[in-house]
Parts: C-alpha cells; structure tokens; sequence
C-alpha cells in the first residue's frame, strides 16, 4: 500500500534523490591553472572532460596507465619541450570531478603554467589523425569553481561537502580546518541524511492516511507518529546546535573596540593579538583609523577592530576616523566599551563616557552584545570599578599593559560568541545551513502543532513537512536552484 504512495510523490519517496540535470555548459571539457597564483616549486594544470584519451596522446605523446605518475616532457605543437614533470591520468567515474581528469604537474613559475594551458587548448582543437576530428572539441578554460561542482553534479560529493572544499582552503584556524575536513568527509551530511530518512518515514505514513481515509487503521497512532515527530525535533535540535557551533568556527565574531580617547583601546588590541599593530601614544587622538586583527580564542575566530577614540573634535581628520568607528561600532556582532580607571573619578570623564552610553543605546541593537571593559586597573589597583550603565552586561577588570585580566576577557568574549563545545567532534557549518535548519525547526513545530490538535488537519501537517523536508534537502543539493549553485560555486578558485 505504501509502495504506491511512494511511487506517486517523489519528494516522499525512498528512491536516491538525484541531482537536476546538467545545463549544456557542463558537458564542455574544460582546462585551468589549479595551483595559486605566484611561483612556486610545482604547478598544476587540470583537465576534465569525457573521453580525453585523444588530448592525452597529443600532449604526452603517448598513452598513460590510469592513477599512475608518469615523467616526461610537455611539448609544444612544433615538438619542443615547454618543461619536463608528472602527468597523471584519472579515468571517469574514479576521478575528482567524475569525468576523466588529466593533470599535469610542472615548474611553477607562471609562464610556465600559462605556456602549458595554452598548449592544452592548442592541442584540444588539433585534428586527432586517427579519426580526423578534434583531439577534444569545445576545449575552454574552466569558470571559478567549475570542477567542484562537476563532481556535485556527477554525484562525486553534496553541496555539503563542496562547501566544506572551499571552507577548508580558507580556514583562519586549526580547529576550523579540522572541522571542515569534518565536513568533506561527509560527517555533517550523515547527520542530514539521518534526519531527511526520518522525515520522509513520517511523510509516507502522514500521505498513506490522506489516500486511503477509509482504512479502519489509524495509521498515525498506530505508527506513533508523535513519538516519531517528537525524537525527529530533539535530533534536529542536537544537529542545529552543532551546526551553530561550526558556522562559528567558520565565521568568527566582529568585536569592536570603542570608547574615549586614551582609554587604552589600541593597547587591548595589542595584547590580545601578542604583536604591536597600532601605534600607542599618551598623545589623545592618535588612533584615526581603524585597525583590525584577526585572533583566535580556542580555535574560534575573533577579528578585532580598534577605533578612534569618541569625542566632540575640532580636527576635520579625527572627526572622519570618529564617523569611520561609529560604522564599525553599527556593523559589530559585540562591543568593548572600554573604561579608563585611572579617569574613573573626574566628572567630567564620567559626563563623557555617559553620552557615548546613550549614542551606543541609540545606535546597536539590543541582539549586539556589550561588554563593560575597566581598563587600566595597573594605574588605579585600589579603585573600585564603577557601576555600569548596563548592570546586567559582562564587565571585567584589566590591565592592557600587563596582561592581568585578559583571560577573564577571553572567557567573557568565548561566552558572547555563543561558543559551547571543544573543537573535537564539531563539522564546518555555514550561515545558510544554520537557516535552514531553522526554518526545519519552524515547520516542524508547526507540524506538531496540528498532529496534537484534536482533529488535525493532515493535509497541513503533510504541507509542512513538505516544506521541512524542502528546507533540509537544500543543505546537501538534493533539491537546488541554478542560482544558488552558482552563487557557492562562483567563490572559488580557477582550477578547483
């Protein structure tokens, strides 16, 4: 009975979702420089194409045994050598990209490289003299990204997994890399898999009740579709929180450093970065533009901006870096306001540093975090910190000079962030997979809401798990736009 329900609606079924098929451009062979731009001591240029036997033989002179390395001289079309290296051959399916995959390891020095991709375009239209045609007709120089998303189309990897390709070639720490090779080993897509399986074993019984109402079996309580529904949410939970936890080591957090001048903000970015960035003077003013480092808390990415110091000037320069670091202060994901102990007495001091209290509660939103920073506590040991405005915010006490308090500062920022778990066992996660996640929360409990009313309406309940299961399939590609293809793929580089 349920067989024929599956068969009659794809998204529900239990049949391998496959990927859209492939527009025209991706059946083009295509040719890149895969190494970065620069010298080097080695160099790649990567070809990707189905049937290439022909190119191979006009480049290599000779066939290759497949996943073997082979030493030879590259030559040009009138038969000079243009360098001498490794070619390896990868023949489709068993290759990167899915297709049949030819790469050529050279010098690296990019005239080189460049003499080399146009010898493979040269050779790709070459007339092959055992059939007459083209070595490998429509020969082009790949789009960035291209061969990572052959093999998201060749069902080589997930969306998931690309992603993670692109995100561990630009991972800012150690815990981010791991993380994200995490991710391309297809972790965090088993977690999606799990729960897409469970979501469409309670589609089928949800449907299988809407075709057949005159059944006397109460397929839902029978099946215990609340149960079902209610471990699918506390799994979702689990995965969401761990998604939040990667999206972090991915993004990091925007901390700015804001306050009066001479309150010590350029020494604080100083220290938390081990290393003399910004120029520290007694000199008020100093700072007129920003200066940003990024620094990492237990593998979690901090990027740091320091600003001018926020005051009433005369100075047409300084007021530009003041108007700069109020638009960092609106763009932070948390704030240092930082407070001069040695100060904390004069009246006027306190008058200032109330008004930039109200310009900050003007100007943030109250999702951006504050966090009351007493600075200079090697100046004033026996001061006492005064009240902050916001007495329910973080504070600490500190020294930017000597270092006294800065882990107590990290802690509080760790906190901020959001950041919950050891690196270990955390995969790569990105913005747009936290928000679908969100939104399979969002039509999850909408779905609970009906299945525990008393005469549920199921053909809503089989809507929004329709549309959790829409939402969850974007993750990993099983169901993607042409646009949100290219808009992932577009941000890598050449050759990868």
């Amino acid at each position: 009975m349920f067989v024929r329900k599956e068969c009659n609606s794809a998204q529900a079924s239990s049949i391998p979702l496959k990927s859209p098929p492939m527009p025209t451009r991706h059946h083009d062979p295509i040719v890149a420089i895969a190494t970065a731009q620069g010298r080097g001591a080695v160099g790649i240029v990567r070809v990707s194409g189905h049937s290439i036997g022909a190119l191979v033989q006009a480049l290599c002179a000779r066939a290759l045994r497949p996943r073997e390395a082979s030493y030879l001289p590259f030559r040009d079309a009138r038969g000079q050598a243009i360098d001498q290296g490794l070619a390896l051959y990868f023949p489709g399916p068993h290759s990167y990209t899915g297709e049949d995959v030819l790469e050529l390891q050279a010098h690296g020095g990019p005239v080189v490289l460049q003499l080399l991709l146009a010898r493979c375009l040269e050779a790709g239209a070459s007339v092959d003299p055992a059939t007459g045609r083209a070595c490998l007709p429509g020969l082009r120089v790949a789009q960035p990204g291209e061969f990572t998303e052959r093999a998201f189309l060749n069902d080589k990897i997930d969306l998931a997994q690309a992603e993670a390709i692109a995100d561990l070639i630009d991972a800012s720490t150690e815990a981010a890399a791991r993380s994200a090779s995490r991710s391309l080993s297809g972790a965090f897509s088993a977690e999606i898999h799990s729960l897409r399986d469970a979501l469409i074993h309670l589609r089928t019984l949800v449907e299988a009740t809407l075709d057949f109402p005159e059944e006397e079996i109460d397929f839902l309580r029978q099946a215990d579709a609340r149960g079902q529904l209610s471990t699918l949410q506390r799994t979702l939970d689990c995965v969401m929180q761990r998604a939040r936890q990667g999206a972090l080591l991915r993004e990091g957090i925007r901390v700015v450093i804001a306050g009066q001048p001479n309150a010590g903000k350029s020494s604080l970015l100083n220290a938390l970065a081990g290393a003399e960035l910004a120029i520290v003077t007694p000199v008020a003013g100093t700072t007129r533009d920003k200066v940003e480092q990024t620094i990492q808390i237990e593998g979690v990415p901090l990027h740091v901006i320091d600003t001018a110091g926020l005051r009433s000037s005369a100075d047409a320069v300084e007021r530009m870096g003041i108007a700069r670091a109020w638009d960092e202060i609106a763009a932070a994901d948390a704030v240092l306001f930082l407070h001069d102990l040695s100060r904390a007495g004069a009246a006027q001091y306190m008058a200032d540093d109330a008004a930039i209290e109200h310009a900050l509660a003007q100007k943030l939103s109250p999702a951006v975090a504050v966090i009351d920073v007493w600075n200079k506590t090697d100046c004033a040991l026996a001061a006492p910190a005064p009240p902050a405005a916001g007495a329910a915010r973080p504070s600490v006490r500190l020294s930017a000079r000597t270092g006294e308090g800065l882990d107590g500062l990290r802690c509080i920022l760790l906190e901020v962030a959001g950041w919950q778990s050891a690196p270990e066992g955390i995969c790569i996660a990105r913005a747009r997979h936290v928000e679908a996640l969100q939104a399979v929360s969002a039509h999850l409990h909408e779905a609970s809401e009906q299945l525990q009313a008393q005469d549920p309406a199921l053909d809503l309940l089989a809507e929004e798990l329709r549309l959790a299961l829409n939402a969850l399939n974007a993750i990993t590609g099983a169901f993607g736009a042409d646009e949100l293809l290219g808009a992932i793929f577009s941000r890598f580089c050449i050759g990868k």
